[in-house]
């Protein structure tokens, strides 16, 4: 049986507040292989980890993130909305990430949030630090915006990246080859298991998502896809023992 990797999104969002440390701490304890995350800009220029433009859905406030100082962002309550015992939880920045992904080993996918909004030079931002934590061999990149993706390519080459996509795009694999990808991330329900081993077949990673429930989690296990990301791990892991 084909044995994907289970990353968990945005943490382990089924049980916990999404893009918290407590729900990627939960992924580390339950024995996900990765994390999957996103990251947008403060208006003091932190790469901080939430992934609406706005705070309004997860936490206590109203606004862009973009219009808030990493303070004002880290004085929000970012885990309420999931439970109220969970009310501590903050948003993280990315270097407290990885900070703690440094003592860990995981891999982590960092989205990039720049399909919205324009974020200047947020993909150099994420590079350095990911080269500061010397985190190289344990990142992928992935955006909707494939004008990242290629930007990536060209200043990170040793890192992969991947294309996301929600929609059906009329070539994934030309694509994905014109913009320097490794990788496909496509939503799972435009995944057909002759499409993904021939994608497979000139070298891409397949991590499609978010793939929740128990008959999905056995189709793409069927697929052959190399990572599963799923707000549901250990649903994955029940399937896979």
């Amino acid at each position: 049986m084909n044995k994907p990797l289970i990353f968990a999104h945005r943490g382990v969002k089924g049980t916990h507040p999404e893009n918290t440390m407590i729900a990627f701490q939960e992924a580390e304890r339950i024995g996900a292989h990765g994390i999957e995350l996103d990251v947008h800009l403060s208006k003091d220029g932190e790469l901080v980890v939430i992934h609406d433009e706005t705070v309004d859905r997860t936490t206590n406030g109203v606004g862009l993130v973009s219009e808030k100082t990493v303070e004002e962002l880290q004085a929000l309550d970012a885990g309420s909305h999931k439970d109220p015992s969970f009310h501590e939880a903050k948003i993280p920045t990315l270097r407290e990430v990885f900070i703690w992904l440094s003592t860990t080993n995981l891999q982590l996918n960092i989205e990039l949030k720049t399909d919205v909004l324009h974020y200047p030079n947020i993909e150099e931002k994420v590079v350095a630090l990911v080269r500061e934590y010397h985190l190289s061999n344990q990142i992928a990149f992935s955006s909707f915006n494939h004008d990242s993706v290629s930007l990536l390519a060209e200043i990170a080459p040793e890192i992969p990246r991947a294309i996301l996509y929600d929609t059906p795009l009329a070539d994934p694999i030309a694509e994905a080859n014109r913009r320097e990808a490794t990788g496909l991330h496509p939503n799972f329900q435009l995944l057909t298991k002759e499409f993904v081993q021939l994608a497979q077949g000139q070298g891409y990673v397949f991590r499609p998502y978010t793939i929740n429930e128990y008959k999905d989690l056995q189709t793409m296990i069927d697929y052959g896809v190399d990572v599963i990301i799923t707000d549901w791990p250990a649903r994955a892991f029940e399937l896979l023992s």
